[in-house]
């Protein structure tokens, strides 16, 4: 059987794709916040009340683990190969409660609504954390509404928020995150300050 030319010539072409080596796409990479503020941050009076932390909620936009950016105000974009591990809300959720008991502010620290039996309810939503490219270098933004509930009477005894930012070490995501992790430290710090600062004594 005699091969046409048209045959040989797309065996040629078969044999020389089999022979490159394809690229591969390139890897997802998946970050983490776990920041904490310093162990020595601790609260200036003591409550003898039991704190509940309820879960932190996410603004339009942001309740999501892609990494937001931002390159023009008002328009919210995100990277396409990096990721966080879960939201951000969720993620910030058990770190507040971490800094409420590292604080030594309450007699207790309880998770999430309905935990236990608390006299107040400390509740959060992150509003933004996004890179901002439009400075340079880049700067993460974060900013966090928190706000001190009596469950005792259902009075708000206090609402805050907190908005910081912090320049990244390099303009990528990775500096994003390190950036971001740098401000969220810095965020709970004056988070338990604040609660301290509320916080009825008994």
């Amino acid at each position: 059987m005699r091969l046409t030319p048209a045959l040989l010539a797309a065996a040629a072409l078969i044999s020389a794709c089999t022979a490159l080596k394809l690229p591969q796409p390139e890897s997802q990479s998946t970050f983490v916040l776990d920041a904490l503020p310093p162990a020595s941050a601790r609260a200036a009076a003591r409550s003898d009340l039991t704190l509940e932390v309820g879960q932190t909620r996410a603004w339009p936009g942001f309740n999501t683990s892609a990494m937001a950016y931002t390159r023009r105000a008002n328009e919210l974009e995100y990277f396409a190969r990096n990721r966080w591990a879960e939201t951000p809300a969720h993620m910030i959720a058990p770190l507040v409660a971490q800094a409420m008991e590292r604080s030594a502010a309450f007699r207790a620290v309880v998770r999430g609504r309905g935990a236990g039996t608390a006299d107040l309810r400390l509740e959060t939503e992150l509003m933004r954390l996004q890179q901002d490219f439009r400075a340079q270098p880049s700067r993460i933004e974060l900013a966090l509404h928190a706000q001190l509930v009596d469950l005792r009477d259902g009075r708000v005894l206090a609402a805050r928020d907190f908005e910081l930012t912090e320049n990244a070490s390099s303009d990528d995501p990775y500096g994003g995150v390190t950036a971001a992790n740098r401000a969220l430290a810095r965020l709970l710090g004056e988070l338990a300050s604040f609660c301290a600062e509320r916080a009825p004594q008994r």
